[in-house]
């Protein structure tokens, strides 16, 4: 393998040694697999192919100041995968199953976990899929969950730093009652369009309103909003936004650090009163937000005035990575260290 500078790593996909992968047959999970092909072998009617049978999750491996490996929240990402699974009909993954491929699939790439002062990480992305064939709108019998890993650096290029956003109202992520709450392929593939005009017209991403009655905020790209004002932290309260793992985490930390946390419905014009607010998520883990632009009415809320991240925002922030590289303690028990 040629010298990986970890400084300049992008988040994207590299490939790495080994891939695990765990096949469900008449409604059993069978032993864990190791495997170094970045191929899977699937029917044709495999009906996540057809009838979006598929679900994914993604979370981090860092390596300390210590040399431990700790891994963030897996319990949770287990959880929100079996909860998808229940949305969509799927073979849910007990959590010991899911904890043990995780651990397994970092160990395997050891020597992809970026070194701790290199601000890189080891991105886990979990996957489940229909496999058995069917034509006709049923779930499958089989299925396969599968685990690839893969080193990345930031998800936006200048790291922790400000971002414009861009309000749409030409496209909804997902329905009141859809598919929002679960993380399936379905509801990215319907913000593909509205990111790249986004992005095209210069913005870090696209910024969605409810759907319903697009009157109150709903996420931003592919992440949870927050803002902050009052000593208080404000996140949305809707049944279309995905049950972020990262957001959960913040609002825990933002009352340990004695802010006032309420999740609700918040409409667009209260965008203007906010000190600070950020899209949070397992990437990004914060992208603090410049501004939020709304071009259809010619109007922009501007959240950063000096165009850097406030000061509750950068608490948060440091305050989580801390956490996860292991530099404070884990009061929580949010972090799995990889024996």
């Amino acid at each position: 393998m040629k010298e990986i500078d970890w400084s300049k790593l992008s988040f994207g996909y590299m490939p790495t040694d080994y891939n695990v992968r765990i096949y469900n047959r008449e409604g059993k999970w069978g032993e864990l697999e190791v495997s170094s092909s970045e191929t899977i072998n699937l029917h044709m009617a495999a009906t996540c192919l057809h009838y979006g049978q598929e679900a994914f999750e993604g979370l981090k491996a860092f390596r300390g100041k210590d040399g431990k490996i700790r891994i963030f929240r897996l319990e949770e990402n287990a959880a929100r995968l079996q909860s998808t699974c229940k949305g969509i009909l799927m073979a849910e993954l007990p959590t010991e199953r899911f904890k043990e491929a995780v651990l397994k699939v970092v160990k395997l790439n050891e020597r992809f976990i970026p070194p701790y002062e290199t601000g890189a990480s080891l991105y886990i992305r979990p996957l489940l899929i229909g496999t058995g064939a069917q034509v006709g709108v049923k779930p499958a019998d089989e299925y396969l969950f599968v685990i690839f890993v893969t080193p990345v650096g930031p998800y936006f290029k200048g790291g922790f730093s400000t971002n414009p956003y861009v309000i749409t109202r030409k496209y909804d992520r997902a329905a009141p009652h859809g598919t929002g709450t679960f993380k399936v392929g379905g509801n990215y593939a319907a913000s593909l369009r509205a990111s790249k005009e986004a992005h095209d017209a210069g913005y870090s991403a696209e910024f969605y309103l409810d759907a319903k009655e697009h009157k109150y905020i709903d996420e931003c790209g592919a992440a949870n909003f927050f803002g902050i004002k009052n000593n208080t932290y404000i996140t949305p309260l809707s049944s279309s936004i995905l049950p972020s793992i990262t957001n959960k985490s913040l609002m825990q930390l933002a009352e340990d650090m004695g802010l006032d946390v309420e999740r609700r419905p918040i409409p667009e014009e209260e965008l203007s009163t906010f000190e600070e607010a950020g899209a949070c998520g397992t990437a990004a883990v914060i992208s603090p937000i410049q501004r939020i632009d709304d071009p259809e009415n010619n109007h922009s809320y501007v959240i950063s005035k000096d165009g850097k991240p406030g000061p509750i925002s950068t608490a948060l922030y440091n305050k989580l990575r801390a956490i996860q590289y292991g530099d404070e303690p884990d009061v929580h028990n949010w972090v799995t260290i990889v024996e």
